[in-house]
């Protein structure tokens, strides 16, 4: 086995460092202002990365952040090893029992809420595609299929916080957009593991019939069966081994293995994460209190890393395009808007709620990034399309709240 010499460790240690101080610093401006904390994070990128820093002092940046360096390939690691803790905490965020009380309703909302977006996202790079900059017919399908997704999905974490702050978590319109975004969710992460397989990136020994089968049924079988077994084990693990440890160690486990599953059947290794992050989420014996730590462990060292890291593997600058970024701008808010509020208004809400439950539905934030920084890695969309896309995530994240604060205000007001 290799090893890193004395100047790796300690270039990846001044990395990491680094980056989790200025993720840190960027993250509480962020919250002064009354911002996600990865809007500050993505900020610390930014301003550590060839956008900034690479502009200002070039030599300085290198230095740093050597690229093809052994550091690099460790730190490039880790960053991975985040992007999987992520999927797994957004999939503790999934309660299936909610979803089953809201029924028809949800449905309504997730149906249209998935759909209209889709068709928004896949209609126009197919039939234009060198618009968005895949100019290669073979990539033509897969491509649009990406970015239907990626107008259809939601970013769960982001919408439960908004309706926290707006104490309306527990409410009868606060419940159905959770579960909406929960449907949206699953499904949209089945449809890009799909693409992922169309595009050659999965298991060259599986067909691709053979990886949506095993993808469909891992889903099934981890949320029927696999959640009933966790469910008999968890209470043992609470009982005999020490707590915290023992159920973050299981856990943690757990979401390793899933993801090492998924990405041997030729699907991303962040979708086994967030499949097995459901299952155990949804157990009663995992408790509010272990989902915490777990929560504090991961988004306030790992999901830092991974966030600041974005800003160093992309000039901002460079690769922004305003028309495009205004293009995904402009479906992304129709298409979620339109379809999530004519399903929320088929499921018995006013006009006002359901514009208001649309605009909690139009939040992509951390899901949308992950999605593309995956696409992007494995050759599927450009910079310029991972930029407008970061952008799209930020602005969709940061309006929701003010947005649905500002009509349920005029509901009031008209009542």
């Amino acid at each position: 086995m290799g090893k890193l010499g004395e100047m790796d460790v300690m270039l990846l240690l001044i990395q990491l460092g680094i980056m989790l101080l200025a993720g840190r610093l960027m993250a509480e401006a962020a919250r002064k202002l009354h911002q996600p904390a990865v809007v500050g994070e993505l900020l610390a990128g930014i301003l550590l990365g060839p956008t900034v820093l690479g502009l200002i002092s070039p030599e300085w940046f290198h230095s740093l952040f050597p690229h093809d360096s052994n550091s690099g390939i460790v730190l490039s690691g880790i960053v991975q090893m985040a992007v999987v803790m992520l999927l797994f905490i957004a999939g503790l965020e999934v309660d299936l029992h909610i979803v089953w009380q809201q029924g028809r309703q949800a449905i309504y909302t997730s149906t249209l809420g998935l759909i209209i977006p889709f068709a928004l996202g896949f209609v126009f790079p197919y039939y234009w595609p060198g618009f968005f900059g895949s100019e290669a017919e073979s990539m033509r399908l897969p491509f649009a299929l990406f970015l239907g997704t990626s107008m259809a999905i939601t970013a769960l974490p982001v919408i439960a916080r908004v309706l926290m702050d707006l104490g309306l978590f527990k409410s009868r319109m606060g419940m159905l957009v959770i579960s909406s975004a929960m449907i949206n969710d699953v499904v949209g992460w089945l449809i890009f593991s799909v693409v992922l397989g169309l595009i050659g990136k999965g298991n060259q020994n599986l067909s691709l019939m053979n990886t949506v089968l095993l993808t469909i049924g891992f889903t099934a079988l981890m949320l029927t069966l696999g959640r009933g077994m966790l469910n008999r084990v968890l209470p043992w693990v609470n009982k005999k081994l020490a707590w915290p440890g023992g159920v973050l160690s299981l856990s943690l486990a757990l979401c390793f293995l899933a993801s090492a599953f998924t990405e041997f059947i030729g699907i991303h290794a962040i979708f086994g994460a967030f499949i097995i992050g459901i299952a155990l989420g949804d157990s009663e014996h995992f408790s509010e209190r272990a989902k915490e730590i777990v929560h504090q462990f991961i988004n306030n060292i790992f999901a830092p890393l991974f966030f600041v890291s974005i800003g160093l593997r992309v000039n901002f600058l460079a690769n922004f395009d305003p028309w495009l970024t205004l293009f995904i701008l402009l479906i992304a808010y129709a298409g979620k808007i339109i379809g999530s509020g004519l399903g929320t208004r088929l499921g018995g809400f006013s006009w006002r709620e359901s514009l208001a439950a649309a605009f909690g539905m139009n939040a992509r934030g951390a899901m949308e990034i992950i999605l593309g920084l995956v696409a992007l890695e494995n050759g599927l969309i450009g910079e310029r399309v991972f930029v407008s896309l970061v952008i799209m995530a930020l602005l969709t994240s940061i309006s929701s709240g003010p947005a649905m604060k500002w009509i349920l205000r005029k509901e009031k007001s008209a009542g």
